[in-house]
């Protein structure tokens, strides 16, 4: 097989989160063959004219109708007989998004759905999408220990109790809540509101907090470790 036979292919692995339904994952169910009528990841050919990152996001685009601002690069697949058309190696990104805004998706192109599906109830994939799912928790699970991407699912203003049920969700375990929050303040990137978020019980409201990505950033040129 020759160099020229071999195409490039990106897919996107979109981390969708709401207080009440969790973590889900967004997938596509593929319109054509091969694996017709199967659920997939998000993704596709790149074109000769874009880049990488502008082929993920046309992708999206196209196959789920939402936009997002996360991405990031995850690992490149380039097992030979991944895709039975041809040899194609993918370079996969994840995104991380708040599921509860992309509620109406547009499948279109050689979509035939696109649906959220909780990412402990995913259906069976095609190619090798499983494993690539399985690379991007890991990474994320690993991630949200050192570096703050988190926030990136949270309302912009939000209760500590959300913060804590986000960890809680994503490692799939449970935490030292307080120790959790006594790291979490003395880190000095989160800032007290003058709100309350409203109360669901008889218990007193609680107060709002705001990610401060500004001050992170400043501790990160410092030489400052983030670890939870």
């Amino acid at each position: 097989m020759s160099a020229s036979e071999i195409k490039i292919a990106v897919d996107a692995i979109v981390f969708g989160y709401s207080k009440n339904e969790g973590v889900s994952i967004l997938l596509i169910q593929r319109k054509y063959p091969p694996f017709q009528n199967a659920w997939a990841i998000p993704g596709g050919f790149v074109l000769a004219d874009e880049s990488l990152e502008e082929a993920v996001r046309r992708e999206l685009r196209e196959e789920t109708g939402i936009e997002v601002n996360y991405l990031e690069q995850l690992y490149t697949f380039g097992d030979p007989n991944r895709d039975p058309r041809k040899r194609v190696i993918s370079v996969a990104y994840f995104a991380l998004v708040k599921s509860a805004k992309f509620q109406q998706l547009k499948a279109s192109t050689d979509a035939e759905n696109a649906q959220w599906f909780n990412f402990k109830e995913l259906p069976e994939l095609a190619f090798d999408h499983k494993e690539i799912l399985k690379m991007a928790i890991e990474r994320v699970r690993t991630k949200i220990r050192y570096q703050p991407i988190g926030f990136e699912l949270l309302d912009r203003k939000f209760p500590f109790a959300d913060l804590e049920k986000l960890y809680i969700t994503l490692l799939d375990r449970d935490i030292d809540r307080r120790n959790f929050y006594k790291k979490m303040m003395a880190l000095n990137i989160l800032d007290e509101t003058d709100e309350y978020a409203k109360s669901e019980g008889k218990g007193r409201p609680s107060k709002m907090y705001k990610f401060n990505q500004k001050r992170y950033e400043q501790l990160e040129k410092e030489g400052f470790h983030f670890e939870i």
